[in-house]
């Protein structure tokens, strides 16, 4: 795995980490101030402050259970920007008990800024925005 990739790698996975821990605070030092945030189909969200508002919907859409990881991710540099395609892994636990697994092939777009890569686009829905319908039990309201 080469450097940039590397460094993605432990910069998403400590996200992931943030999200799952619902630390917003730490989950924000990893986006640009004007970074966005596809929430669900057709709704996006631009803004730190507004995309923590989201993460903090997000996580009370799924009853406070998200767990997020990464599987296989492919890195595409080109200038102070790179695409990372990657498999999002979620797992969900509803009021109920009912565990649901969610595979996702997001797309994310990150931009070299003072030094350090910050996420400047987070699609967890990658290339499926442009199918017809979503399962709407994988989306907050």
């Amino acid at each position: 795995m080469d450097e940039l990739t590397l460094s993605l790698k432990q910069t998403i996975e400590a996200a992931d980490r943030a999200i799952t821990a619902q630390d917003y605070d730490a989950l924000m030092a990893f986006y640009s101030e004007d970074a966005t945030l596809v929430v669900k189909p057709g709704l996006n969200v631009t803004g730190k402050e507004r995309i923590r508002q989201a993460f903090v919907a997000i996580a009370d859409y799924f009853n406070h259970s998200i767990v997020v990881r990464q599987g296989r991710m492919q890195v595409i540099p080109g200038g102070d920007v790179a695409l990372v395609v990657m498999e999002t892994l979620l797992q969900t636990t509803d009021k109920s008990g009912i565990t649901t697994d969610v595979e996702r092939r997001a797309t994310y777009v990150f931009q070299q800024i003072s030094g350090r890569w910050l996420c400047v686009v987070d699609n967890s829905y990658g290339t499926t925005l442009l199918d017809e319908q979503v399962d709407d039990t994988q989306q907050p309201e």
